[in-house]
C-alpha cells in the first residue's frame, strides 16, 4: 500500500458536506494507507474530469497544492469492497499500472455516491457507458433463473461468506446477527444483484423463503409492510440471521437422499390451491401433493417447468381445520375469505390454504386429517 504521495492504497473519508455536480465532486478528509506502514490518513479528495486529486488536511481545511492524484482512465472500480472486514464503506480503485487504493467514505450513502460519480469519470469518453450506468442505478431486473439455495450456500461459505455477530439494538445484544446493509454489500459484491434495489429484494425472498429471518425491533417492525421491496431493511440498524430451518450441505448425496425419503410417499390427493407466504404474507397459487407412507404435504410452483417442490412439512403430529366463511379469519391478511383452512405442524408452522370451493375444502381437510 502505498502513502498519498506515491500513489497506493488510499481510503476516503467524506463527510456529508460533499458537494456533487457534472464535472466534479469534493468532499471532506480522506485516510490513505502507507505504503510501508498500513495506516490510515485522512485527505480531502476532489473528483474532476478524469483525475482524483487529494490533499492535505489542517485545521480541518485542505491544503494546496495537491498532495497527489489518481489518474481514472483506465481505472477499474470495485464498490462495495468487502477486503477489510471492519470497513464496510470502502471503495477500491485500480490503476493502469496496477495500483491500488481504498477510499474510506464515512458512509454508505456517500460511499455510493462517491463510487457512482468516480465510475462515470471512468467512462467519461463513453456517452452509451455513461447512460447504461444512470440507467442501471435504479433499474431492477433478477437473474431469471436464480437459485436461491446456490445464494444461501455462499452466504454460509467460511472464507467468503456472511459472518455473523453479535449486534446491539436498544440495549439488548443480539447474537450470530449481521445488519442488513452489510448483506445488500455482499450481495452486489458476490455478483448476485447488479445495485442496492435488486439486492434488497433477493434479500426479501431469501426471507420469504425461509433462509432468513429478522432479528430485534427494527427488521420486525418491517415485515409489516405488504411491499416485498420494503421488508428488507438496506440499514446498518436492522437486524437479520440465518433461520433454524437452513441445514448446511453435507453432500449432494445426502441432499438427494433427504429428497427421496420425502418425495417416496404414495400420492393420494393432489390439485391447485392458494396459499399464504410466510413473510409477505401475499397470496400464490400452488400444487399441491399429498403423500403417506410417509405422510407429507410438499407444494410446487405451477410456473416452473422443473418438477421439484418449492416447499412442504410433515404431517406427523399436525393439526389441520377450517377456518370461518365469514369475514377474515385471524391470521390471514388482505381481503381474503372463504373456503379457508389451517394446518398447524409439530414445530407451530402456521399454514393458511383456500380451496376453490367449500367441497374441495372439505376433501383436502379429510385427507389430511387421515394421515396426522
Amino acid at each position: 500500500m502505498a502513502q498519498l504521495g506515491s500513489l497506493g492504497h488510499v481510503t476516503l473519508l467524506a463527510e456529508l458536506s460533499v458537494v456533487l455536480s457534472v464535472t466534479s465532486l469534493q468532499g471532506s478528509p480522506v485516510r490513505p494507507q502507507g505504503h510501508i506502514v498500513h495506516n490510515w490518513k485522512a485527505r480531502w479528495f476532489i473528483l474532476r474530469q478524469n483525475t482524483l486529486l487529494y490533499y492535505k488536511l489542517e485545521g480541518g481545511r485542505k491544503v494546496t497544492p495537491p498532495k497527489g492524484q489518481i489518474l481514472l482512465d483506465g481505472c477499474t472500480i470495485t464498490c462495495p469492497c468487502l477486503e477489510y472486514e471492519n470497513r464496510p464503506h470502502l471503495i477500491k480503485l485500480k490503476t493502469q499500472t496496477s495500483t491500488e487504493y481504498f477510499l474510506e467514505a464515512c458512509s454508505r450513502e456517500e460511499r455510493d455516491a462517491w463510487a457512482f460519480e468516480i465510475t462515470g469519470a471512468i467512462h467519461a469518453g463513453q456517452p452509451g457507458k455513461v447512460q447504461q450506468l444512470h440507467i442501471l442505478k435504479n433499474s431492477f431486473k433478477l437473474p431469471p433463473h436464480i437459485s436461491l439455495h446456490h445464494i444461501v450456500d455462499k452466504m454460509h461459505d467460511s472464507s467468503s461468506g456472511i459472518r455473523p455477530s453479535p449486534n446491539m439494538e436498544q440495549g439488548s445484544t443480539y447474537k450470530k446477527t449481521f445488519i442488513g446493509s452489510s448483506l445488500v454489500d455482499w450481495l452486489i459484491s458476490n455478483s448476485f444483484s447488479a445495485n442496492r434495489l435488486e439486492a434488497v429484494t433477493l434479500a426479501s425472498m431469501l426471507m420469504e423463503e425461509n433462509f432468513l429471518r429478522p432479528v430485534g425491533v427494527r427488521s420486525m417492525g418491517a415485515i409489516r409492510s405488504g411491499d416485498l421491496a420494503e421488508q428488507f431493511l438496506d440499514d446498518s440498524t436492522a437486524l437479520y440471521t440465518f433461520a433454524e430451518s437452513y441445514k448446511k450441505k453435507i453432500s449432494s448425496k445426502e441432499e438427494i437422499s433427504l429428497s427421496t425419503v420425502e418425495l417416496s410417499g404414495t400420492v393420494v390427493k393432489q390439485g391447485y390451491l392458494a396459499k399464504q407466504g410466510h413473510k409477505r404474507k401475499n397470496w400464490k397459487v400452488r400444487r399441491f401433493v399429498l403423500r403417506k407412507d410417509p405422510a407429507f404435504l410438499h407444494y410446487y410452483d405451477p410456473s416452473k417447468e422443473e418438477n421439484r417442490p418449492v416447499g412442504g412439512f410433515s404431517l406427523r403430529g399436525s393439526l389441520v381445520s377450517a377456518l370461518e366463511d365469514n369475514g377474515v379469519p385471524t391470521g390471514v391478511k388482505g381481503n381474503v375469505q372463504g373456503n379457508l383452512f389451517k394446518v398447524i405442524t409439530k414445530d407451530d408452522t402456521h399454514y393458511y390454504i383456500q380451496a376453490s370451493s367449500k367441497a374441495e375444502r372439505a376433501e383436502w381437510i379429510e385427507a389430511i386429517k387421515k394421515l396426522t
